[in-house]
Formats: structure tokens, C-alpha cells, sequence
């Protein structure tokens, strides 16, 4: 009888303590199988209890303290509601969640960085784990609600964690998924048709089960985020008709569709969430208006940017996202032609945060369209300012944000500011452009350090697209200085210009030879060189070295003489604009150095000289009236009537027509060079030369 009831206790005791490794609720000490009825002996040697599972491999230990969600007498189909058997393990397995997402919202808190890395860290690794525990056994209904409830916590802080989607949050997506097909027996066939197939049959089979709907809802709201961030919009409509439940044509608006979707309201006692599916879908909405503003902002569509931008900023937004939308809005009205309300949007993004680049760079083109300079520069210095400020940002949430489901900033996009050079190079050329030239050496100069130390001799590429190439902010730097009466300073730049590009002239005239023939490409760096000697030559006028002037501008012509125009060598290029422009530049800089030339040896006295470098200048560049002017006065002061006359009577003509605006750009420091050279009073010359002729009747 006493060993009967030692027996008895052991047993008892046993059955009450809490589940450990090697031993659960639903196995005996070894390897007994309880059922409702009593113990059963386990029939297989697998240390879960559970036999193969069509080809999938179990792991080699015990997965957790739980075997899993289902007895070798139960179905994995066993419908929800009806009585587990179980329940301590799912009750584990829920108190485990419950606890990793307390402590990762104890890492959201945490001001110390290190700590709430490492909390963040142990949290994902713990949910990791748990999963692993869950897809180790069959794929059971009654645990459903809960594993996918822990695949989207997984998802929401993995994603968080590494800010942005990757290919490994599908996988998981994918496996919560088929995890649901399991439970049909009908997996196979559907895994042909992709996630869309997958959603599809998903969503239609768990209408049968609405315990399941608020996770299957919570996984597509991530499916959604992932599908936004990577542009698959097409699927990301797809995925809303059907949680919808209408897929017709009228319903493909995504916000509409967003506004649309209700998920369905999570229970009291569901398993806790680090970001629930309501909240999903006001991130998605907010990021999908401002997403679809943006992108109709730079397609020219301004009545819908407005209404799209309008939508995104009255949603949820972080203080740096609505800073950009508010710029945005700023951007878009000034464009429509209401710059008052423009800018009450541009001081609501200052004021909004601490990212004042793209409102600054904003205000300053909002300024530049009313005229008003001294504002517009204004706001470009506080631009370069704020640009070398390094702002302390505040450590993300560990939750699906609206920046993580936003695109790259596209150079051409209103919100890119650029870096600090670039800002300083935008302050310094538009000083250079309004006339205020000290300022403008003076920043000059700063870029030219910032950019020397950070790029060494990266001096042989084209110009790229936004911007000119390094050699052409030499060359706006020299003529700054020369504008602001500062030769000496101009000669110093253009000689480290020549430093670091007259290695890469051709030295042999066969070179040359091959690049007009087309055999070789023509180098890009003539150009500068040519213009160094230009303005070189400049800085000598300025200085009153007459001979070394005329030095440099004979060298500058010997070598554009020499040069082709580098887009006709490429072939296709030169049919556009860009093929143009270059030409126009080649024909520009001839026509300055001849003028320029010319004026020298007018002031020598050297008439004759200075005739035939006018004279060649109108014929090198026909449409540079100011070669036009110079060659007249010199004419007229040799006493050369006829010849006079007839262009005078040309240039008459001329001034008459109607002036159109040329379709072509010159380089900013050629279009400062020919202002310095530009005739100063065409209209006194016209009428001076007018009074001088003889009467109509005579001619």
C-alpha cells in the first residue's frame, strides 16, 4: 500500500509542475503518450512523438520547452473552438510573445543606445527562436492566430531593426502563409501561383475562419509595406481588392483602396502586437499619398500633388516626414503660382524640425521667382549652414515607419538639397550671376577647399548631369576674383587648374589629326585649358600687362583652333541639345579671345591687327553682335567707309528683327567673361555712325 501511494504522489507531482526540455504536457516521463483517456505508449522512436511529415525534416532537439501544437490523436485540421488538449503549451508559447514584446518596447525606451540595441537584438533573436519552435511541428489551426501573430512581430522588428524590407521578410511572409495551406492539405499545387496566388487563397479559405482574420489582416498589412516600399504597386492593389473584396476597375485608386480597407478589430485577450494591423494601414495610407505626390509633383500633375500632399500631411506623420511634405506643399504651390501660400508651408516645415535643407533651398528658389535677391541668398547661406550641422536623429521606433516605405530622393526630386559643397557652389554662382562678385570669390575660394580636400584630381570625367564638372568651378572661381578686381588671386587658380590638366593634353599633333578625323576621341580638356588661358589673359589686362595678355589669348586660340566640338564626335549625341550647346560654347570662346585679343592691340595702336581679329571673330561666330560692334568702330575709326557703311546698315537691320531667346546655355564663366567684353553703348554708335552718313538720295 505505501508503495502504491509513493507511486501515486510521484505521478501527481509530475503532472502539476510546469513542462521542461524532454518532457511536456502531453508525453509521460518515457515516452508515454496521454490522451484523454489515460497514457498510450508511443509508437515511434522521434522524440517529439510525431512521425515524418511529407519530406520535411524535424530539427534534431527538442525545438522548446513544448513539443508542439498537436497529439499523434489529433488531426492538424481540428476545428477552432473545439477542446485542446494542449492549452498549457499554447498558453508558453503566448506568455513568451507577450514578453518579447514588452521588452522590446522597454528597448524603444531605453535613451541608452547600446542597451536598447541589445534588447532589440535579444527580442528578435527570441522571436526567431520561437518560430522555429512553432514550424518544427505540423501546421494546426488552433495555433494559427498566434504563430502568425509572432511571424508579424518577427517581420515588424526585423524590419526595423535594418531599415527596410529585404527578401527575407517575403520568405517569412511566404511561410506564414503556406503554414495556412498546410492546414488543407493543398499546398502543393498553389505554390506555382507566387504570393499573389498564395493571398488569394488564403484570404478565400480563412473567410471560412474568422479567428483567423485578424492575423491573416496584420500579415497583409506587412505584405503591403513591403510591396509599396518595393515599388510593386500593381500587386499591392491586387493584394487591397481582395481584402476588399471588390476587384473592379473603379477600385485601383491605392488611397482609395487604403482608405477602404477596415481590418478587423483584434480581441481583448489577443497576444500582444508591437504594431497592429489599423496602425499598418494609417503608415501605408500616409506614405502612399506622399509617395504618389512626390511622383506627380515631378510629372507637372499639380492639382492632384496638391490634393495627394494634402492627404499625407493630415495623416500620422513623423516630424521629419512632415517637414518634407510641408516642403513639398511649399514646392508645389509656388509652382501654381501662389508664392504667399507657399511660403507660410516653408516657415511650418522650419519650425517643424531639424531638417531645414530642403525648406531653406526651397525658400531660396521661392525668393529667386519674387525677385528678391537679398532674401534668396539669404536663405542659400543658412542652407550651407545648416548642411554642416550635424543633427543628432532621434533613434527610430521599432515599428513599421512611414520613411522606411519611402523611395531614395531622386536628384531631380524638389526634396533633394544636396550636400555642402553643392549648396556653397549654388550660393557662390548665384552671387557670381546678381552681380555681387566680392561674395562670390569669397565663396569660391571655401568650395574650392571643401572640394580639394575631398577630391583629389577627379578632373578628366564629362560634366555630370547636376552640376558642372570640377574644372568649371576653377574657372567660376577665377572670374569671381577677376570681377572683384582680385587678378593676382584669379592667376593662382587658374595655374593650380593647369597643374592638374595640362598632362592630359595630346603633345602629339597626330592626336589631334585622328580626334578631327574621328579616329580617336577628342579629349574634354581643351575646352578648360583654353578658357584658363582666356581669363589668364584677363587678369593681365587687369593688371596692365599688356604683352602677357596677348601672350595668353594667343594661346587660347591656338588650341581652340585646334579642338572640335566633343558632342558631333559622339555620333547620336550630337542630334540633341546637348550637341548644340557645346558647339555654341566652342564658337563662343573663339569669339571671346579674338574680341579680347583685338582690344589689346587696339589699345597698342595696332589697328590693322585689331581688324583682322574682329573681322575673324564675325565670321567664327556670326551671332555675337558685340564682334559686330568692335569691328564697326574700328572701321570707322580707319577711315574705311564702305566697308563701314554696309555694316552698318547690316547691324541696323538686325536691331529692328525681333530678339529671340536662345534656345542654347553657355557656361556660367564664359557668360561672365563676354560681359566684360560686351560693347558699352550700341545704341550712340548706331546714331553717331547715322549722323556721319550721307543723305539716301546721294547713296
Amino acid at each position: 500500500m505505501e508503495e502504491a501511494g509513493v507511486r501515486a504522489a510521484k505521478l501527481s507531482r509530475r503532472e502539476s509542475i510546469s513542462p521542461v526540455k524532454g518532457e511536456s504536457p502531453l508525453l509521460g516521463p518515457r515516452g508515454e503518450q496521454r490522451s484523454c483517456g489515460g497514457l498510450r505508449r508511443r509508437r515511434d522512436p522521434s522524440p517529439l512523438g510525431w512521425g515524418p511529415r511529407r519530406g520535411r525534416a524535424y530539427p534534431s532537439g527538442t525545438p522548446s520547452r513544448c513539443p508542439g501544437p498537436a497529439s499523434a490523436t489529433m488531426s492538424h485540421q481540428t476545428p477552432l473552438g473545439s477542446s485542446v488538449p494542449h492549452a498549457s503549451c499554447l498558453d508558453l508559447w503566448r506568455e513568451k510573445n507577450d514578453q518579447l514584446v514588452r521588452q522590446a518596447k522597454v528597448a524603444q525606451d531605453s535613451r541608452l543606445s547600446l542597451r536598447r540595441q541589445q534588447l532589440a537584438q535579444d527580442a528578435l533573436e527570441g522571436f526567431r527562436g520561437l518560430l522555429h519552435s512553432l514550424r518544427g511541428l505540423p501546421a494546426a489551426v488552433p495555433v494559427l492566430p498566434l504563430e502568425l501573430t509572432i511571424t508579424c512581430n518577427f517581420i515588424t522588428l526585423r524590419a526595423s531593426l535594418a531599415q527596410g524590407f529585404t527578401e527575407d521578410q517575403a520568405q517569412d511572409i511566404q511561410q506564414g502563409l503556406e503554414r495556412v495551406l498546410e492546414t488543407q492539405e493543398q499546398l502543393g499545387p498553389r505554390l506555382e501561383c507566387g504570393l499573389r496566388g498564395l493571398w488569394d487563397s488564403v484570404l478565400h479559405y480563412s473567410s471560412l475562419l474568422l479567428e483567423l482574420l485578424p492575423a491573416l489582416h496584420h500579415l497583409a498589412g506587412l505584405q503591403a509595406a513591403l510591396w509599396l516600399s518595393t515599388d510593386c504597386l500593381g500587386d499591392l492593389t491586387f493584394l487591397l481588392q481582395t481584402l476588399n473584396g471588390n476587384q473592379n476597375e473603379a477600385s485601383r485608386n491605392l488611397l482609395r483602396l487604403l482608405k477602404t480597407w477596415s481590418p478587423p478589430a483584434e480581441e481583448t485577450n489577443a497576444p500582444l502586437t508591437l504594431q497592429d494591423a489599423r496602425g499598418l494601414r494609417n503608415v501605408l495610407l500616409t506614405a502612399s499619398a506622399f509617395r504618389q505626390g512626390l511622383q506627380e509633383l515631378i510629372t507637372g500633375s499639380l492639382p492632384r500633388a496638391l490634393s495627394s500632399l494634402r492627404e499625407a500631411a493630415s495623416g500620422l506623420c513623423p516630424r521629419p516626414v512632415l517637414v518634407q511634405v510641408y516642403t513639398a506643399l511649399g514646392t508645389c504651390l509656388r509652382k501654381m503660382g501662389n508664392p504667399q501660400r507657399a511660403l507660410l508651408y516653408l516657415v511650418a516645415a522650419l519650425k517643424g524640425g531639424s531638417t531645414w535643407g530642403p525648406p531653406l533651398l526651397e525658400a531660396s528658389r521661392l525668393y529667386q521667382q519674387l525677385g528678391n535677391t537679398a532674401a534668396e541668398l539669404e536663405s542659400l547661406e543658412l542652407l550651407v549652414e545648416a548642411l554642416n550641422v550635424t543633427h543628432s536623429s532621434e533613434a527610430p521606433q521599432l515599428l513599421i515607419e512611414v520613411e522606411l516605405l519611402l523611395p531614395r530622393l531622386h536628384p531631380a526630386s524638389p526634396l533633394h538639397c544636396g550636400t555642402q559643397s553643392q549648396a556653397k557652389y549654388l550660393l557662390a554662382s548665384r552671387c557670381l550671376q546678381v552681380g555681387r562678385a566680392e561674395d562670390a570669390a569669397e565663396h569660391y575660394l571655401d568650395l574650392l577647399a571643401l572640394v580639394l580636400d575631398g577630391l583629389e584630381s577627379k578632373f578628366s570625367p564629362p560634366p555630370s548631369p547636376t552640376g558642372p564638372c570640377i574644372p568649371e568651378v576653377f574657372l567660376e572661381a577665377a572670374a569671381a576674383l577677376i570681377q572683384a578686381s582680385r587678378a593676382q588671386d584669379a592667376l593662382t587658380v587658374c595655374e593650380e587648374l593647369l597643374s592638374r590638366t595640362s598632362s592630359l593634353l595630346p603633345k602629339m599633333p597626330q592626336l589631334w589629326e585622328d580626334a578631327r578625323k574621328g579616329t580617336k576621341e577628342s579629349p574634354h580638356c581643351p575646352s578648360w585649358v583654353s578658357a584658363t588661358y582666356l581669363l589668364q589673359g584677363q587678369a593681365w589686362v587687369q593688371l596692365g600687362a599688356q604683352k602677357e595678355a596677348i601672350s595668353e589669348f594667343s594661346r587660347c586660340l591656338e588650341l581652340l583652333f585646334r579642338a572640335t566640338p566633343k558632342d558631333k564626335e559622339r555620333g547620336p549625341a550630337s542630334n540633341g541639345e546637348k550637341g548644340c550647346v557645346s558647339d555654341m560654347t566652342l564658337q563662343q570662346l573663339r569669339a571671346a579671345a579674338l574680341i579680347s585679343r583685338g582690344l589689346q592691340w587696339v589699345a597698342s595702336g595696332q589697328d590693322t591687327k585689331a581688324l583682322q581679329d574682329f573681322l575673324l571673330s564675325v565670321q567664327m561666330c556670326p551671332g555675337n553682335q558685340d564682334a559686330s560692334f568692335h569691328l564697326l568702330q574700328t572701321l570707322r575709326r580707319m577711315d574705311r567707309r564702305d566697308e563701314a557703311t554696309a555694316l552698318w546698315w547690316r547691324l541696323e537691320a538686325q536691331t529692328k528683327l525681333p530678339q529671340e531667346n536662345a534656345a542654347w546655355s553657355l557656361p556660367l564663366y564664359l557668360e561672365t567673361y563676354l560681359g566684360w567684353i560686351r560693347f558699352p553703348d550700341r545704341e550712340t554708335l548706331l546714331e553717331e555712325f547715322q549722323t556721319s552718313l550721307p543723305e539716301p538720295c546721294d547713296l
